[in-house]
């Protein structure tokens, strides 16, 4: 028997396809019923087919069906949910209606159903359940846990001829769906809430004392998405072909008699007379009355549920407690009285000003608790709010992070107070220069959530306004946050993790989400206020605004967000929204300023031809100064004292790259025209990122469009297998670990950095932290492959791109024919400069001959060009770049997916398995859509709105998934019409961040079936299929693996026993654990990031997906580099200085700290015979941060 390779996951058992046979007489039966419609006219409407059809039973979706090339062709097909009540298609003649007066006849025919209308049990496949299963409830309460066992009702619905309380679980769907009415300004209305079933584990159920009544008790950590029913015929769109009952659910973000004082008040945790407060009330109690029928189906429902790993258990001794209003808001919102100078007289007495009771530190802290569910305002007394007034400011402050830190709901608050909470748990530590302490907030539909201040490399203005950086809040516009229940059995143990994410609001040509976007253009036009602060809108840098984030300022009386917005530059000439926003963006980059080098300014001309600028975005500086820069960085090459050859760049209203240019003077820096933007009062340097080597890996996108161009299957399979195979053997191989981690090196270098610590022998000693780290990667690189199919490509490089000032390279000219089979006209490529700092034999490497060039996405079969690397001595000051020639037609950067150099990177690959059959497919067309001037000045009404139109149309996302499910499901991939199309549509929506043009993605763009890798749970099965191409291969050759770290193993006795540390070393190092510790916990709070080995390493298994994988990783290298630098700096500070013979003794008092920490707590466990549940762990990354150090006391390297 061949043996099987762990992460490699065993071939596919076939599906089966296509519709399945069911008789007609018993249609009555069926959980749906599709009725064609044959004979109607071009230009009929859905609206017109529901006025018609809904007299015959419940519709439930329409589709006027088109031909392959957009065509209608006078067939539709209607779909009733559950089935009419009698057969009326048999009964012709039929006619349809027209709303001008006239009406069709048409023919009727009953369709075969497309499924049988049960589902299997994932735990038995033999058990099958209805698709659908429906309860009628008496009652349904709204409310939260007051205690553990009691809950308070705020409001209740109750059921009645009108307005029955239906609980249904929907086994397609995965969730349950509860419906209710209430009254609302004197009106019935019918709402509805859904809670899948991943974001449950359990379900309460109360004795009533009476056999026949069953009161079931749902709690949610987090609110589930609620929707308003609308009048079905106003829901139908003149133009759409397709409508389906779910166009009549809008999604609510608020239930109240008082809509209206919505649209004037600013955003605030706690709301005013709310009917519902569908954010914070998410305790659910149903009170059902069962026959004997429904009895039994509750036993069915009941067992469903246990298949997915939701019990329904008893809950002895619930309560409860009637409605109350919370005092505390009332005690901490009124102000105190205070003289406002030393009162001596009566006048002085009456003239006093007024103060919030609360500092406002301790009470943005409390909001934080609050908001995120550790508190809840009913349990807070006046006692309480006594005790925390007393308290020094930073103490209470303290105190109040450390509940927060812990993640845990707290129904006793008084007993905070007895808590002894050791020095350094919470207190934050000076932080480096260049980064600041921001707070944060997450607006959702239905609330806000605030998040304790962490520590993040700051920009231009937040430098500016230093001290105004309390009163910057960064605020997030995401879906609800949801708790997902993921069970996994670790050893003897079934473990429950909790994955908390946070959803992504996307973009919709419906009109179903408008309550939502209406809550964002409020925030963003009303402000947010926390106590007796009211944050107003500042403006958005260029990466929040694609993750939907913006920056919000509380002014003072002498600073307002429109002098900050003066200061940033003159935008008054840009009279295009989008550009106007962009630009502002630009001093909202996360930079370094270098603060030690002056500089001279050299303005020269852009290399532009046939409509093209060649040198787009491309500066020059000389070696001199790179070095300076570098040493103030700290990225100087160790191995050659080389600094990067290439630094991306904000300096006043400039932005691009810096190229090191032998020709330039010392301190001089060569800036082109094109990469002038607006005039901006700062003109300090600023560095975002710089050039280094980066591991090349494939990416599903490429491969499919590489596969179209001809490169086989059976190469991208074995690559993958090599690479499955290099990871396990990694687990117990130093050699191999090596090899893979010096070679495969992610942005944040953090390979590298794993790779040393193997040197140092850590792996062979089995030390826990690094055995945890390789697990780590292992799991993280498996997890893309299987998700992603990132192959890494040894003979390749991922690289920032730079321009020819030479004029030596030779460039793209349209005269040269794309060709198959082109091994032999070589001579006839584009040539780039590829040089290596460190190639295969460890030396700088030339890389010449035929290469792929590419940018991600790539999309277009004409994105992915063919290139010849060739040696420029004239060059050979540039390394870890790829250099592009500015001779030419036409920049052979635009051609790939539109790139330009002002910090684009490109995937340069050399590997001879991967030079396609075809080469050089004709490019498309990236001439971006016209922009439209207002016509007057940007106002910041334009910029929010502008915010707020970009997330209801940012259909980025969208179209490339529907691209890579087409380009699966059609025969020429890549190259087909649709394919082809939503390429350019991709193209658009890229630029419209700057343009301003949103793509319109049509009907008959969105895929009609999903491949079976693309994991799309909640599609109807019959939408999904088998794909036997390329990616599906890929998919079914790995199986996941969990990431479990080692606690168990001893700790490195080279470090425990290599100084002879005082009592007072290892208190100071645990006093500066705790901090760290503290600090890690916000970090993964705030991101969802499950361990510590994830925030230390950037292997981030799984993020709150407020940014794509791609960002985040780039976002938690700074975040977790800034941590590490604010830390390192306590530590020299404690240790007396950084020279060795100081740092050593405190470095190994960290490491003991930790091991005895870790060691008590393994003991316990497994004195407990409880698994070592990574929440319940202590940390272990603290003496980590100084890895170097570590492998020299462990290397005996003392001196």
């Amino acid at each position: 028997m061949q043996q099987r390779i762990p992460g490699v996951a065993p071939p596919p058992r076939p599906r089966p396809l296509g519709p399945v046979a069911r008789r007609e007489d018993d249609w009555n039966t069926w959980v749906e019923l599709r009725v064609k419609v044959v004979g109607l006219p071009a230009d009929i409407t859905t609206q017109e087919l529901w006025a018609c059809f809904r007299c015959h039973g419940s519709v439930a979706q329409i589709e006027i069906m088109e031909t392959s090339q957009g065509r209608r062709d006078g067939n539709a097909k209607v779909t009733f949910s559950p089935p009419p009540q009698r057969p009326f298609w048999t009964v012709p003649p039929f006619f349809v209606n027209r709303r001008r007066g006239d009406r069709v006849a048409v023919s009727l025919y009953l369709e075969s159903p497309r499924r049988t209308f049960y589902h299997p049990s994932p735990v038995n496949s033999k058990v099958k359940y209805p698709e659908s299963m429906s309860l009628l409830a008496d009652s349904l309460d709204f409310g939260f846990m007051c205690d553990r066992r009691s809950m308070m009702r705020m409001h209740t619905a109750t059921s009645g001829e009108r307005n029955s309380i239906r609980f249904k679980q929907s086994m397609l769907y995965r969730e349950i769906v509860i419906d209710f009415r209430i009254e609302v300004s004197g009106q019935l209305e019918l709402f509805r809430f859904t809670v899948p079933f991943a974001h449950l584990d359990t379900i309460h159920r109360v004795d009533t004392g009476d056999s026949d009544r069953i009161e079931l008790v749902v709690s949610l950590p987090t609110p589930p998405r609620f929707f308003r029913k609308l009048d079905e015929a106003d829901t139908h769109d003149e133009k759409a072909r397709y409508w389906c009952e779910n166009d009549s659910w809008y999604r609510q973000t608020d239930i109240t008699h008082f809509p209206d004082e919505l649209r004037t008040s600013s955003v605030a945790l706690k709301k005013p007379k709310p009917i519902i407060d569908i954010g914070r009330w998410t305790t659910y109690r149903l009170s059902f009355t069962l026959s004997a029928r429904s009895r039994e189906l509750f036993g069915r429902i009941g067992q469903a549920l246990r298949d997915y790993n939701i019990v329904i258990v008893d809950m002895p001794g619930f309560s409860v407690v009637p409605n109350s209003e919370p005092p505390v808001w009332k005690y901490i919102d009124q102000p105190i009285p205070v003289p406002s100078r030393p009162a001596s007289t009566l006048e002085d007495l009456l003239s006093e000003e007024a103060i919030p009771p609360l500092a406002f530190a301790v009470r943005y802290q409390l909001e934080v608790c609050i908001s995120q569910g550790h508190l809840n305002e009913h349990n807070l007394s006046r006692q309480f709010v006594d005790r925390l007034m007393s308290m020094e400011p930073t103490k209470a402050q303290d105190l109040l992070e450390y509940v927060a830190n812990q993640g845990k709901r707290i129904f006793e608050p008084m007993e905070l107070f007895d808590l002894k909470i050791i020095r350094g748990s919470a207190s934050r530590p000076p932080i480096p220069q260049y980064c600041s302490y921001m707070r944060t907030a997450t607006v959702t539909p239905s609330t806000i959530y605030f998040n304790s201040p962490t520590v993040e490399i700051s920009n231009r203005v937040i430098r500016h306004y230093a001290e105004h950086v309390d009163r910057f809040l960064r605020v997030r516009f995401t879906d609800e946050k949801v708790e997902v229940f993921l069970h996994r059995e670790i050893g003897p143990f079934n473990v429950v993790l909790t994955l908390i994410q946070q959803g992504k609001i996307f973009s919709t040509d419906k009109d179903t989400m408008d309550e939502v976007f209406t809550r964002v253009k409020r925030t963003l036009r009303n402000g947010i206020s926390i106590g007796d602060r009211h944050y107003e809108f500042l403006a958005f840098g260029n990466s929040q605004f694609r993750e939907n984030g913006a920056y919000f300022f509380a002014p003072t009386p002498h600073l307002q967000p429109r002098l900050m917005r003066n200061w940033m530059g003159n935008f008054r000439e840009i009279p295009y929204v989008a550009q106007h926003a962009a630009r502002l963006g630009q001093c909202f980059s996360t930079t370094r300023a270098i603060i030690g080098t002056k500089t001279t300014i050299k303005e020269i001309e852009d290399e532009e031809r046939n409509g093209y600028v060649f040198t787009d975005g491309v500066g020059k500086l000389s070696p001199f100064l790179a070095q300076l820069i570098s040493h103030e960085l700290g990225v100087i090459r160790k191995s050659t004292e080389e600094p990067p050859s290439i630094f991306q760049f904000r300096m006043g209203g400039c932005k691009g790259i810096l190229a090191v240019s032998p020709d330039s003077k010392a301190q001089e820096i060569t800036i082109r025209r094109s990469q002038y933007k607006f005039a901006a009062r700062s003109e300090g340097l600023e560095i975002i990122r710089w050039s280094q080597f980066a591991a090349s890996n494939l990416n599903r996108q490429i491969i499919v469009v590489l596969s179209s161009l001809g490169v086989p299957d059976i190469v991208f399979v074995e690559k993958q297998k090599a690479q499955l195979a290099n990871l396990e053997l990694a687990m117990t191989s130093g050699k191999v670990a090596l090899t893979m981690l010096q070679k495969d090196i992610d942005p944040n270098q953090m390979t590298l950095a794993l790779a040393g610590m193997i040197l140092d022998g850590f792996q062979e000693h089995r030390e826990p932290f690094i055995m945890s780290l390789l697990r780590l990667w292992r799991a993280w690189s498996i997890k893309y492959l299987k998700e992603k199919a990132r192959i890494t490509i040894r003979d390749g490089a991922f690289l920032l791109g730079c321009v020819d000032e030479t004029l030596t390279l030779k460039g793209h000219f349209d005269n040269t024919n794309p060709v198959e089979n082109a091994k032999d006209t070589v001579d006839t490529l584009p040539e780039v400069f590829v040089q290596l700092s460190k190639g295969s034999n460890n030396k700088a490497q030339v890389i010449l001959g035929p290469m792929i060039l590419a940018r991600n996405p790539s999309l277009h079969p004409g994105d992915i060009r063919i290139v010849k690397g060739v040696d420029v001595p004239a060059l050979h000051h540039l390394k870890d770049v790829v250099v592009v020639p500015q001779t030419g037609d036409r920049p052979i950067v635009n051609m790939c997916s539109g790139g330009d150099l002002d910090g684009d990177d490109y995937l340069v690959i050399w590997d001879r398995e991967l030079l396609p059959r075809e080469w050089n497919h004709p490019p498309m067309d990236f001439t971006p859509a016209p922009k439209i001037p207002l016509g007057r000045d940007v106002t910041p009404d334009d910029l929010t709105s502008f915010f707020v139109t970009y997330m209801k149309n940012n259909n980025l996302s969208q179209i490339a998934v529907a691209h890579l499910a087409f380009a699966d499901y059609m025969e020429l991939g890549v190259k087909s019409d649709k394919c082809l199309k939503l390429a350019e549509l991709h193209s658009t929506a890229v630029d419209y961040t700057k343009s301003g043009v949103p793509a319109k993605m049509t009907r008959d763009l969105r895929a009609p079936k999903w491949p079976h890798f693309m994991e799309k749970k909640n599609r109807p099965r019959e939408n999904i299929y088998h794909s036997g191409k390329v990616l599906g291969q890929l998919y079914d050759q790995v199986e996941r693996v969990d990431f479990i770290p080692i606690f168990d193993a001893p700790f490195d006795n080279r470090i425990l026993h290599a100084y002879k540390v005082n009592s007072e070393m290892l208190d100071e190092a645990a006093v500066l654990k705790r901090q760290y510790d503290a600090a890690v916990r916000r970090i993964m709070a705030q991101h969802a990031i499950g361990t510590e080995f994830e925030v230390w390493s950037t292997f981030v298994m799984a993020h709150s997906q407020a940014s794509n994988d791609f960002k985040f990783h780039e976002e938690i290298g700074r975040i977790s580099k800034a941590l590490k630098d604010t830390f390192r700096a306590q530590c020299y500070e404690k240790a007396g200085g950084k020279e060795f013979e100081k740092l050593g003794p405190f470095v190994t008092a960290m490491y003991i700290v930790t091991a005895e920490e870790v060691g008590e707590a393994v003991k316990k466990s497994k004195a407990r015979g409880a698994e070592m549940a990574t929440e319940r762990m202590p940390m272990m990354s603290f003496p980590w941060l100084f890895k170097e150090v570590l492998g020299r006391i462990a290397n005996r390297t003392l001196v």
